[in-house]
């Protein structure tokens, strides 16, 4: 079980929950979850194995149908919801297709209406919310656009945004883009966030095979095996595979595209990490001498995440490539969350008593 690391200072809302990444930060800063939501059955999973929440905790799954009201009173909102398509025009993808809709709001049809109707209602104190940086370009910044004057003009937080590549924690290329919002104004500042001046490599996740490996009971052996030091043959790729990819690659070089597999050696740092992962790997390869390259295992993936060992992968491999590419590089959400602390302590103390 994930454990807390900090006292319990406040408390926060879970959307969008996955397995749990953005939780995981804002405990370590002493915040206590008070309500998740998680609408795949598998993600839950995982979310449930690895934090240890009682039966009074509130879980809900489809977020488009949970109603403010069941959400309690929490001090932060935090979510990675997911970017769909909706424009300042308020366009929803049912009137494109020439169906009715009935509503004016340029941001129903979506869910970040959903993070809207539950800040409006309940009135947190901050909120963190997390998406891909392409948010800002999306639809010609149109998008960008209709959310933050929805969390500034209409919902009247202070907002502060700020592209974070989790590169400066973990060995891999992803850049986030992270909307920080307070209720009553502060001097919150992204300026505040401390960035390792370099990342480390990617030889820091892998399977070490020269015996210093750590047994993780867990894993039962599952991706490493201990008595030969080498990291399970499953995860070579075939030779099959590996022609195919080599062909396809050329194919597209010679055509001017760009498509090329990643191929990793322990002193580089990797590509994103994708939820297409489970399909073939390609977007990162680790090289093996002698050998054809192999794709990452599971528990590589966590900790290219940033998860700790502790983390418990209770799932399948392809709903494991899944949820860790669909996660967050949780020491990115940490540093963030490390700079916000202060400034949620500073409301918290307002509180009224109960």
């Amino acid at each position: 079980m994930t454990s807390m690391v900090a006292d319990e200072t406040f408390t926060f809302a879970d959307l969008f929950a996955g397995i749990g990444g953005i939780r995981t930060a804002f405990q370590n800063v002493g915040g206590s979850c008070v309500f998740t939501s998680e609408w795949n059955k598998y993600a839950k999973l995982t979310y449930d194995t690895n934090f240890a929440d009682g039966e009074s905790h509130i879980f809900r799954g489809d977020i488009t149908e949970v109603r403010p009201s069941e959400v309690p009173d929490h001090d932060v909102l935090l979510g990675g919801f997911p970017c769909q398509p909706f424009s300042i025009a308020g366009v929803s993808k049912k009137n494109a297709l020439g169906r009715a809709h009935g509503f004016l709001d340029p941001t129903q049809g979506t869910l970040f209406f959903d993070v809207k109707r539950i800040i409006k209602e309940r009135q947190p104190k901050a909120f963190l919310l997390e998406n891909v940086k392409n948010l800002q370009s999306h639809d010609k910044g149109r998008t960008f656009e209709v959310i933050r004057q929805t969390l500034e003009d209409e919902l009247q937080y202070q907002l502060s945004y700020k592209v974070v590549n989790g590169i400066r924690f973990t060995p891999q290329n992803r850049e986030r883009i992270m909307l920080v919002g307070f209720r009553e104004p502060n001097d919150f500042t992204f300026d505040d966030l401390e960035l390792p001046a370099s990342g480390p490599k990617v030889e820091s996740i892998l399977h070490k095979t020269d015996g210093s490996e750590p047994v993780i009971p867990h894993d039962d052996g599952r991706f490493f095996d201990h008595d030969t030091n080498r990291v399970r043959d499953r995860y070579t790729l075939t030779e099959h595979m590996w022609t195919y990819l080599q062909n396809y690659a050329a194919k597209h070089k010679a055509a001017g595209n760009g498509f090329g597999f990643g191929l990793v050696r322990p002193g580089m740092t990797t590509r994103t990490l994708s939820a297409r992962y489970y399909k073939d790997g390609s977007e990162i390869l680790v090289e093996q001498v002698g050998s054809r390259p192999r794709r990452l295992t599971p528990r590589e993936c966590a900790r290219l995440m940033g998860f700790s060992d502790n983390f418990v992968i209770p799932v399948s491999d392809t709903q494991a490539y899944k949820q860790f590419g669909n996660s967050v590089v949780v020491p990115a959400i940490g540093a963030v969350a490390q700079i916000m602390a202060p400034h949620i302590a500073a409301a918290v103390a307002k509180r009224p008593a109960a």
